[in-house]
């Protein structure tokens, strides 16, 4: 038998070009529905485990799909904003527990999520080093974030503005880093973590500036009236919020009108559920409630019928690349007629002869399953990341 398997082995090491095109075609054939399949159940998998984790999403209306994506996978583009009032409406309503999630800016390429502390509960985060969030501008950041911005505890990560041509005076942010949360394998790994009011500040609704009551910012004031100061434009906005200037920081106007992107909400039961549901049917309402559980199944049950297809036609071309490979095998036998006599005559049982040739095809074959297997083991591993990549793109 090792003799067989020898002379099998050679001859098709002294022809490389053609047992390489046989294994391709073999592992072609193999791999593709196989893991297409293996993909699509893992996709499966990472898109329903966090969205059945999220009960209730409310949003501007528009599409939930772009909403439901926003809101867990923080995606580039960020649907309508919608008055924090939602949330205190929400929240005021004491059928759920309301999650304010602004998802609006960026450090470098890692969303800052301003939210609250319900949302570290929620996703079950856990703070690796440092503390949690605790006073205004202070940031906690993802195991993946951290590495990419190449920032730990201690040091500061800054915001980056959304046009380099605003001249609306919003300067970029510079915000401590007090935490880094541990690993948990899902998009929260990217994301920089900030209170609710620090994004607002980054959105340029709250600042702080020099006490104009002091005489140091004499050279600043434009006009007093009574207990109003006016200032020129000398005065000195802050673009961070330390432990001397965190009192000069504040907001102009009612927060109730604020922008929030989402709210998260986790009714305390289902009855609950179905309460805060029916309350936001009427056609008056601008707000819309998505469960997120059944926008991703919407979604992959088109991914599923767009497989169905795709398996289909993979199929139908592998049949045909099938043919091709088996129609190469019999013409090189047929090219190979002199070599077979050869061998007959030099007294190669046929029986013997067929083995060889028998040895070459199951080589050529087991070279095939086995780098499709070892591609299937990569798409297992990669697969869910590769889909979200798509999806979010």
């Amino acid at each position: 038998m090792r003799d067989i398997l020898y002379l099998a082995w050679r001859y098709l090491m002294r022809h490389r070009v053609l047992t390489v095109i046989l294994v391709v075609a073999i592992t072609l054939i193999v791999f593709l529905p196989v893991g297409l399949r293996v993909l699509v159940m893992q996709s499966e998998q990472e898109l329903t485990t966090r969205a059945a984790a999220t009960p209730l999403i409310l949003g501007q209306k528009g599409s939930p799909l772009e909403l439901a994506l926003v809101t867990l996978y923080f995606a580039a583009d960020t649907p309508p904003s919608l008055p924090y009032a939602e949330c205190e409406r929400v929240a005021n309503d004491r059928l759920a527990t309301a999650i304010p999630m602004h998802l609006r800016f960026r450090a470098r390429q890692q969303p800052i999520i301003g939210t609250s502390l319900d949302y570290f509960d929620l996703r079950g985060l856990d703070v690796a080093e440092g503390r949690q969030l605790a006073v205004l501008g202070d940031c906690v950041v993802g195991a993946t974030a951290a590495r990419k911005l190449g920032v730990t505890v201690g040091d500061h990560v800054i915001s980056s503005p959304e046009n380099v041509f605003d001249i609306a005076g919003v300067y970029p942010l510079k915000m401590p880093v007090v935490g880094v949360l541990a690993r948990n394998h899902t998009p929260d790994d990217d994301a920089v973590f900030v209170d609710l009011k620090t994004t607002w500040v980054i959105e340029g609704l709250g600042h702080g500036h020099q006490d104009m009551s002091r005489p140091e910012a004499a050279a600043g004031v434009l006009k007093r009236e009574g207990s109003t100061v006016i200032a020129n434009a000398s005065v000195v906005q802050y673009n961070e919020i330390t432990a001397r200037n965190m009192d000069s920081f504040h907001f102009h106007g009612d927060l109730g009108v604020f922008p929030i992107q989402a709210v998260i909400a986790v009714p305390h039961d289902e009855k609950s559920s179905a309460l805060l549901q029916g309350r936001y049917l009427g056609d008056e309402e601008r707000v819309q409630v998505i469960r997120p559980l059944e926008v991703m199944t919407e979604l992959l049950d088109t991914v599923l019928t767009v497989q169905t297809y795709v398996v289909t036609a993979v199929v139908i071309v592998g049949l045909a690349t099938l043919a091709t490979a088996i129609l190469v095998i019999v013409l090189s036998l047929r090219l190979r007629r002199a070599e077979i006599a050869t061998m007959n005559r030099i007294g190669g049982a046929r029986t013997r002869v067929l083995a060889i040739l028998t040895a070459e095809v199951v080589v050529v074959v087991g070279l095939g399953v086995l780098a499709a297997a070892g591609l299937t083991g990569l798409t297992a591993a990669y697969g869910s990341l590769i889909i979200k990549a798509l999806i979010l793109a």
